[in-house]
């Protein structure tokens, strides 16, 4: 496994409160800071893990840890630690031990990239469904005695286009997201009663950042908006504020929350 990294930031001290602890992954940007954010707000000890991110998921935990210190930790780790039952069980431990327990898992990290046909790879296959269906399913997994103690629950970002509209050339992500929509019903009936499953689906509420590979156009987001009929794009806090609804709603469990405004009463499928 190559450059493996595991570790929490240097400063970082313990704390062993009455909060309850969230752990989300790929946290340190976009949806997933908006998250953490959310719900340190709301009283929440937060873990914000991240692979590359590193330098923005320490800004971000120095800021919250200003507004209430010890509150937030960073873990540093390639969701490929799930392929190794040693790494994954240090990934476990290091996460409890931060704070003590856990009561909520926002699995969150995912890559998204086309794969058009006849260039789809199995290194393609591998990373897609590594961060969109196993990682979430064998950490789910690894952490249920741990949220079954809290009684806690698990939230899983999913998309509006995994299920039956699916992205034209993206046929690998397209059949991840729709495993790990899958995973979240199963989940749902396998872990009740104590502990709960649902998942959200945003349509568009994070565009592409301007320097990427996947940069939209201003026609092209013209063409978005103008197809949802909210009329304008969503926003990652619509999301963490979501996320923060069925952590809250005691008798809810299978379920998938789309947050798109509305553009899934419209969409087609095909391009983005």
């Amino acid at each position: 496994m190559k450059n493996m990294k595991l570790n929490t930031i240097n400063d970082f001290e313990a704390s062993h409160d009455n909060a309850p602890v969230m752990l989300v992954t790929g946290s340190a940007k976009r949806i997933g800071a908006a998250i953490v954010r959310a719900a340190h707000h709301e009283g929440y000890r937060v873990i914000i893990h991240c692979h590359r991110g590193e330098q923005e998921a320490k800004a971000l935990a120095t800021q919250l840890n200003k507004i209430r210190a010890h509150s937030t930790a960073v873990i540093v780790a390639d969701l490929a630690v799930v392929n190794d039952k040693h790494l994954l069980a240090q990934f476990i431990q290091t996460v409890i031990d931060t704070f003590g327990q856990l009561d909520v898992l926002v699995h969150n990290a995912s890559r998204f990239y086309p794969t058009p046909l006849s260039n789809i790879d199995s290194d393609q296959w591998d990373e897609l469904f590594l961060t969109n269906a196993k990682a979430p399913l064998l950490l789910s997994q690894a952490f249920l005695p741990y949220l079954q103690a809290q009684q806690g629950c698990i939230i899983s970002l999913l998309d509006i286009h995994a299920h039956d509209k699916p992205f034209k050339h993206y046929t690998v992500y397209n059949m991840a997201k729709a495993a790990h929509r899958m995973m979240v019903q199963s989940l749902a009936l396998d872990m009740a009663p104590y502990v709960r499953v649902n998942g959200v689906a945003p349509g568009v509420n994070v565009l592409p950042d301007a320097d990427s590979d996947q940069a939209l156009e201003d026609m092209q987001q013209r063409s978005i908006i103008n197809s949802i009929p909210m009329q304008r794009i969503g926003t990652p806090d619509d999301i963490a504020q979501c996320v923060l609804y069925l952590v809250k709603a005691k008798y809810v469990t299978g379920e998938i929350i789309n947050i798109d405004g509305g553009r899934s009463l419209t969409l087609a499928g095909g391009n983005i």
